[in-house]
């Protein structure tokens, strides 16, 4: 059953109205009618089973008929800052990274990143990373839509950990060296709630004095174990070992 975020917060409501591009998608797309059912996500995270009760000109009224009690994000606010990598790497891992529940994506530019960010493409390159993370959302039926950022400068990533509880870089020097227990030690430590920052480089990986700067402002290098994996990779590999010793060991 389709899945569609209301961008309105919940008052107890028992009742919403979908327009724009959902409105589309239900009616032109899926071809709803009414008394057709579906599931509806506030923005703050209640979901439930909605009935269509009337379809207008350009919005769907809908009413909950029966709330969802099962929690589906992870017990943790896990935030993905990566060097801008190029092509259509990014993309993939914010599609990835949302089924697999992450909360927040942030791009940063790196010293060794090969793509270069055009300003004034910006407002059009974040507009479909955001609607990646919505799609990816609704098919993984999550019941909140991750955040999206502009790219960071190296500089501003290292305040950006100011609000976060743990912050790890995965550091390929770190692997090939036999550093194999920094992640679980960091995983082991945290709570439900904690907010972890994880931070990946680009193709070429982090500069010298760019590890320097993030071992002097508190980041844990950590390894990801004997295997160098692809900057696309290496999210989604510590993505699964948060699910892993958060959701399927407890």
């Amino acid at each position: 059953m389709q899945r569609y975020f209301i961008d309105e917060p919940f008052n107890g409501q028992e009742r919403a109205i979908i327009s724009g591009t959902d409105f589309h998608h239900i009616t032109r797309v899926m071809r709803m009618k009414q008394g057709d059912t579906l599931y509806v996500v506030f923005e703050s995270g209640e979901a439930g089973t909605g009935v269509i009760e009337g379809i207008r000109e350009s919005s769907v009224e809908i009413r909950v008929a029966e709330w969802e009690a099962k929690v589906k994000e992870l017990p943790v606010h896990v935030t993905i800052a990566s060097g801008l990598p190029k092509g259509d790497k990014w993309e993939w891992v914010i599609q990835k990274g949302t089924e697999l529940g992450a909360s927040q994506f942030v791009p940063f530019i790196a010293a060794r990143s090969v793509v270069k960010w055009e300003e004034k493409k910006a407002s059009k390159k974040l507009e479909r990373w955001k609607k990646i993370a919505k799609e990816a959302a609704e098919q993984s039926h999550r019941q909140r839509i991750p955040e999206v950022s502009q790219p960071l400068s190296f500089k501003q990533l290292l305040t950006f950990r100011d609000s976060f509880d743990y912050t790890a870089v995965a550091y390929e020097e770190a692997a090939k060296n036999g550093e194999k227990s920094g992640l679980a030690r960091m995983l082991a430590s945290a709570e439900p709630g904690s907010r972890i920052l994880f931070v990946f480089g680009p193709e070429g990986g982090f500069a010298e004095l760019e590890t320097e700067q993030l071992k002097s402002h508190g980041f844990d290098l950590v390894g990801l174990g004997p295997r160098i994996l692809r900057t696309e990779t290496a999210p989604l590999y510590v993505l699964s070992a948060v699910s892993y010793h958060f959701e399927l060991m407890r």
